[in-house]
């Protein structure tokens, strides 16, 4: 055998000394891929046992604004103490979350157990990012993210699948405790890794987190983006609108507090990479978590048949993610970035065609698989740009950053879109107001992104 296979360079990916956290992130990766995906394909089935299409998309934004706590959270606490500590708590948090959803007995429970889900895993996410980009030599993270987009491979195709057959087999029940199951393995590969290579940081505050007015104003944004949901469910305009009204104020307020400066105006350099992040992933989820709904309602799929859309976008979105890996200097990824956003806006208007022109449905799983290329080759590449950008004391920060984008813009873009569909009646044409909605959101990240390079 190649000696080189067995001792590789240090600067290689899988050198000696982060093989196992390597190994133990891609399992936790491939954990939240798939309870993600499972989750998404059952959510019909889920809404129509517990009568509750109107919190369908609480049901997937209730947990993201959660995430946001957990995300502030672990970005101060990794800074501090490392990843280790919060990798733990993210994950014993996760998992109660999982087994509230999962016994649920009513939908208003089953949301519930999602917000302890978004809390736990808001942290996992953070850690995650804190934890692997300081090990991870800086010219290897174009690939180390192409990994955790590999990492969904699996899951993408298996995971819409298990879900239809454990929810006709066992019933609904059974996607969120089987997760929960799952959730001591990854502990086992990742935290012994973990805990060995994690050190605090030096320059962290001294401040309790109890005390950092960071946290503060992270309860408030998720307090807002629950309101702007909230609004969406208002039997009535006039109830609806000052909801609306103080939802938005309290999440674009904290929003500015959290976030870099410059961000909600996506100025030249890490505001805009930032900002474009959450127009990215609000555009693509807003659309996402309708389509199995949309062919399970509308053109009577089954649970699985309605799940190939999903696995056709996730794999396609790691093909993307390897595609980026391959492209070296600023001019090849800035068209890369661009690119990207174009192929998601493209996608998304393709999902359309059959509900404009009356054709076969097959052309929504074709048009999102495009729409998951897109996504899957400019979400790493937000993520590379964020890290190149931070300074070493301020990556914790920086990566709850990024992920607080990715949840503010997708739980916002969810509460429109709930809004939406909830007012046109769930049928065909609220199908049409949520694609338009993620369409507009593409297009503008393409017309924004020039200013991560500057």
């Amino acid at each position: 055998m190649n000696a080189l296979a067995l001792n590789p360079p240090r600067d290689a990916l899988f050198a000696p000394g982060r093989r196992a956290a390597l190994v133990g992130a891609v399992a936790l990766v491939s954990m939240l891929a798939f309870e993600a995906m499972a989750v998404a394909a059952a959510m019909p089935a889920i809404a129509l046992a517990l009568d509750g299409l109107a919190l369908y998309a609480l049901a997937f934004g209730g947990t993201l604004a959660s995430s946001v706590l957990g995300m502030v959270v672990a970005g101060a606490s990794c800074d501090r103490r490392g990843p280790w500590r919060t990798t733990a708590w993210g994950l014993g948090i996760f998992m109660l979350g999982l087994l509230l959803a999962g016994l649920a007995p009513q939908m208003d429970w089953l949301v519930a157990g999602r917000v302890v889900q978004g809390l736990g895993g808001g942290m996992l996410s953070v850690a995650l990012y804190a934890g692997m980009g300081p090990l991870v030599p800086e010219a290897q993270h174009p690939r180390m993210f192409a990994l955790f987009a590999a990492a969904w491979v699996l899951p993408g195709l298996v995971g819409p699948l298990l879900a239809a057959w454990l929810t006709e087999q066992l019933g609904w029940r059974a996607v969120f405790l089987c997760v929960a199951a799952a959730v001591p393995l990854a502990a086992a590969l990742l935290l012994p890794a973990f805990r060995r290579l994690s050190l605090p940081c030096q320059t962290a505050p001294t401040v309790p987190l109890w005390r950092q007015a960071r946290i503060g104003w992270a309860a408030l944004a998720a307090c807002g983006a629950l309101a702007l949901h909230s609004a969406s469910q208002a039997g009535s305009v006039q109830l609806a609108l000052p909801i609306l009204v103080l939802g938005l104020a309290a999440a674009l307020l904290a929003a500015g507090r959290l976030l870099p400066p410059g961000t909600l105006r996506a100025a030249a350099g890490l505001p805009a990479v930032i900002a474009l992040r959450g127009l990215l992933v609000g555009a693509f989820f807003s659309a996402e978590v309708f389509i199995p709904l949309y062919l399970g309602r509308e053109q009577g799929w089954s649970l699985a048949q309605a799940g190939l859309a999903l696995s056709a976008a996730a794999v396609c979105w790691s093909a993307g993610s390897a595609l980026q890996a391959r492209l070296q200097g600023s001019p090849a990824r800035r068209r890369g970035l661009q690119t990207g956003f174009l192929m998601l806006a493209a996608g998304i208007a393709w999902v359309a065609t059959p509900l404009l022109f009356g054709l076969a449905p097959v052309w929504v799983v074709a048009g999102w698989a495009l729409a998951g290329f897109g996504t899957g080759l400019s979400f790493p590449m937000l993520s590379v740009l964020t890290l190149g950008l931070s300074a070493p004391a301020q990556r914790g920060s920086n990566a709850s950053a990024l992920q607080l984008s990715d949840a503010l813009g997708t739980s916002a873009s969810l509460a429109v879109a709930g809004a939406l569909f909830n007012q046109a009646g769930a049928g065909a044409l609220s199908h049409l107001l949520v694609l338009g909605l993620a369409s507009s959101l593409a297009l503008l990240g393409l017309v924004l992104g020039p200013r991560a390079f500057r």
